[in-house]
């Protein structure tokens, strides 16, 4: 429990400074999507509802991958596999913090694993448009959702080799909505935000905060170092295996 709240908040931090690259990837693909919606209903409250269901979808979709793989991570951690999980899930996080502060981009080459699925989802995507209704944008966005994305991909693995369902697709939703204002940045409020998230320095010490949280991800004796756990085992009641062990014989001595 005591990790879920960090796990959670890198999450957001992944989808909320991962921004440049939803831009990249996705912000072309925002602007067709708003093209796609019919010129009457490219305005006010109808044009936001069209675009909130998009994100819903997208967001539905990140959710569920989440949920599947975190089955799997699940699996392989009732096999034994626990502390293999968390060494993948170790690297995957420093590899993001290194993406985050732009020092390594290697991240978005596994973009590459997804393109034979689009290749069955785009003419599919294509059949929903154009979009006028709410239901048609949620249908649309599910199927954004599995746009090959290296960024994306990277944090379903690391959500993933958690170990569990709920809390892969718990993370993947708060990753999801980490990358709600990059794509919806068309507010005064929603422009400042970004433009803080993409100053130097806070992306340099977000991703130094992910580093370490990965470093510490990874089994090793630097766990009990981080989390100051040396003594906890005289809290909760565990034999101090260093202390010393009274023979039979000394407790007779004791007794005269």
């Amino acid at each position: 429990m005591s990790e879920l709240v960090p796990l959670l908040l890198t999450a957001l931090a992944l989808g909320l400074l991962g921004g440049g690259h939803c831009i990249g990837m996705c912000g072309g693909l925002m602007g067709a999507l708003t093209l796609a919606i019919p010129a009457e209903h490219r305005h006010g409250w109808r044009l936001w509802r069209v675009l909130i269901g998009y994100n819903i979808g997208r967001i539905s979709s990140y959710t569920a991958a989440g949920a599947l793989l975190g089955s799997l991570g699940w699996l392989a951690r009732d096999a034994g596999l626990g502390p293999a999980l968390r060494v993948v899930a170790g690297l995957l996080m420093i590899s993001m913090g290194l993406y985050l502060a732009n020092w390594w981009s290697g991240l978005t080459r596994i973009e590459a694993v997804g393109r034979g699925l689009w290749k069955y989802l785009q003419p599919l995507a294509r059949r929903l448009m154009p979009v006028s209704r709410m239901p048609q944008a949620i249908a649309l966005g599910a199927v954004w959702g599995w746009l090959p994305c290296g960024l994306v991909y990277s944090t379903l693995i690391w959500a993933s080799s958690q170990g569990s369902a709920p809390l892969s697709a718990g993370l993947m939703l708060a990753f999801g909505l980490g990358t709600l204002p990059t794509l919806l940045a068309t507010g005064l409020a929603a422009q400042r935000m970004l433009a803080l998230l993409r100053k130097r320095p806070v992306r340099i010490t977000a991703a130094v905060l992910v580093i370490v949280f990965g470093i510490w991800t990874i089994p090793g004796p630097h766990n009990a170092w981080v989390m100051g756990s040396g003594h906890s085992g005289h809290q909760h009641g565990d034999v101090d295996s260093t202390a010393p062990v009274v023979q039979p014989e000394d407790a007779t001595h004791h007794q005269h």
